[in-house]
């Protein structure tokens, strides 16, 4: 696959802080909180943090990790695999595993929240008739004194 001069130009550039803060709407706590957990590597320069573009890649499958719910132990495991030299395969075996596994559970959750909404539905109705009865014998009672 051909790599275009500005794809690899791309590969070479370092992003700021503030530049990843607002690409993908975190705080710089989150990004600081993610390097002290060995999950992104960013160089220095004095008391900048430079950040590559792996750092930003991962970065990036980092937060779709925890937008379906991996933990980030479970999320630091997959991207270390990466760098084990086998050409991605066990990170894609573990990473399709996982991936698996974590759909499994969120349609389990599916079923459970649409249940629980149905239960839910079904009791405001209960409890609005109760309460539309209680205040239309109340008024009818007012108008009668």
């Amino acid at each position: 696959m051909a790599v275009n001069k500005g794809e690899h130009e791309n590969r070479d550039r370092t992003y700021s802080i503030t530049e990843l803060c607002k690409e993908f709407e975190v705080t710089p706590r989150t990004l600081r909180f993610y390097e002290q957990k060995g999950l992104l590597s960013p160089a220095r320069r004095g008391w900048t943090r430079l950040f590559s573009y792996r750092d930003r890649a991962r970065l990036k499958l980092i937060l779709r990790g925890k937008k379906v719910g991996f933990s980030l132990e479970e999320i630091k495991e997959l991207l270390d695999l990466y760098s084990l030299r086998d050409g991605q395969l066990t990170q894609l075996r573990v990473a399709s595993t996982k991936m698996r596994e974590r759909l499994e559970a969120l349609q389990i959750q599916r079923v459970e929240l649409d249940e629980a909404i149905l239960d839910l539905q079904r009791t405001v109705e209960i409890v609005d008739g109760m309460l539309k009865a209680r205040t239309e014998g109340g008024a009818a009672k007012a108008k009668a004194s």
